[in-house]
């Protein structure tokens, strides 16, 4: 599926609006994108749309970029963020870890092979089965989120074993894109309060738990967040709820997991967190604290989820109506909401592009809505195309590898797009199209 490529030059006085893609994209003839030297155009005749696209070789390079830039840290990968066999194999193959959320996410990286002293699970309301998994399966690290779960999780382990445990905490620092993801704050259902003392009193009934080693702390301050600045501040309160530990228990707990949350540029321009920065100055700020508090420096954790997956897909869609009413040009496609809710939970913005064919050069603002029975089915508003866009056209969105398949549903009974790998010029399947016949089969009653 590789083209020959046609250098296009990009006005120096506008962001590159391939600023946002994978760093393999590439403009092609007739209008066409390549990313990884395979023909979006296509791609989409030969799979059909909706289609999600997964650039492996730039989800490699940006898990060698968090390696590279925290070389004393365990880096861990959010599951969440989205997770597949491949993804599982290939963050496995650049030395991270796995942050996973539920049973199922822990079931389909243990069927990858995926070491599970190298797991982490986390939630704050985690299910019986999703203990009973974590524990059966040896995972590495529980994080504990509440005082309930304490107990519970101590029944499950052997009389003579130990499961390492760490304790998720609210630093009080408000940070991320949108109320909907600021997990950082005492007013959220993650985690126990440093403030309001609930923190300490939880540490002690932990180490009340013989079967329970605690060996650390953790905490997540929201998601798409720019500044560096939040997590330092998150840092310092850690720092410090540490050294009360020591002088109140008497022990130094030897790690920090700072969670995630980086944000990424949905759109050319948009803020990034320089990651290389982020490094820096937690590293420093680890130091100095610990330095200040007689402390010896913990072992520190963080978990990119959408930093590393995010930026290396795009999703495809067809135009199906164009619609102009009410001041509005409306471009409706085959997708929509169920298979990304985030413009309707969260109001985020992309920005689309019309590939496989030679476009007008004028651009006219248009919202693009999805198929589904939903007004809030919005995928882009105020955007600018082409204004001679028209059913049939292909729209490719970028940084679409981030809680959008990890989040898709089957409403209207429509099933969930297919994912494809490409590298070197090469596509292959990794996850099928959802059929009629696969959403029937689930219906066993009548």
């Amino acid at each position: 599926m590789s083209v020959s490529l046609t250098p296009i030059p990009v006005p120096t006085s506008e962001p590159d609006p391939l600023s946002v893609w994978p760093a393999s994209a590439r403009r092609a003839p007739h209008g066409d994108l390549t990313v990884a030297g395979v023909s979006l155009a296509e791609a989409a005749d030969r799979f059909g749309t909706p289609l999600y696209v997964l650039d492996e070789a730039e989800l490699r390079s940006r898990c060698r970029t968090y390696t590279a830039a925290f070389p004393e840290a365990d880096v861990i990968y959010a599951a969440k963020a989205f997770l597949c066999r491949a993804v599982a194999t290939w963050v496995r193959g650049e030395g991270l870890g796995l942050d996973v959320c539920s049973a199922g996410e822990l079931e389909l990286a243990a069927a990858t092979g995926f070491p599970a002293d190298r797991i982490v699970l986390h939630g704050n309301a985690k299910s019986p089965q999703d203990l009973r998994s974590a524990v059966r399966l040896g995972v590495g690290r529980i994080v504990i989120d509440n005082a309930t779960e304490i107990a519970r999780l101590a029944t499950l382990v052997a009389p003579h074993d130990r499961q390492k445990v760490l304790l998720r905490v609210v630093p009080g620092v408000v940070a991320g894109g949108h109320k909907a993801v600021r997990t950082g704050t005492d007013d959220q259902k993650f985690g126990v309060s440093i403030a309001d003392g609930s923190a300490l009193h939880t540490v002690e009934r932990i180490l009340g738990q013989p079967r329970l080693e605690l060996v650390g702390l953790h905490c997540h301050i929201g998601s798409q967040v720019t500044e560096v600045k939040p997590y330092l501040a998150a840092l310092r309160r850690l720092i410090g709820l540490l050294a009360r530990i020591r002088d109140q228990h008497g022990i130094v707990l030897p790690q920090l997991d700072l969670g995630g949350g980086h944000a990424v540029a949905y759109r050319p321009g948009d803020t990034a967190l320089d990651i290389t920065a982020l490094a820096a100055r937690t590293r420093a700020e680890l130091a100095d604290g610990c330095r200040r508090n007689g402390l010896p420096v913990p072992r520190l954790t963080i978990e990119p989820g959408r930093a590393i997956v995010g930026p290396a897909a795009v999703a495809l869609y067809r135009v199906l109506a164009v619609k102009h009413t009410g001041g509005r040009t409306l471009v409706a496609v085959d997708g929509g909401m169920s298979d990304n809710p985030r413009p309707a939970l969260y109001g985020v913005r992309y920005a689309p592009t019309l590939v496989g064919r030679a476009a007008a050069p004028g651009r006219t603002p248009v919202t693009v809505v999805g198929r589904y029975c939903e007004a809030g089915d919005i995928l882009a508003e105020d955007v600018a195309l082409p204004e001679d866009v028209r059913p049939g056209d292909l729209l490719a969105v970028p940084v679409a590898g981030a809680y959008q398949l990890s989040m898709a549903g089957s409403y209207n009974m429509v099933g969930r797009p297919p994912l494809i790998a490409v590298a070197n010029g090469q596509a292959r399947v990794l996850i099928r199209r959802e059929s009629p016949a696969d959403l029937r089969l689930r219906d066993i009653g009548i």
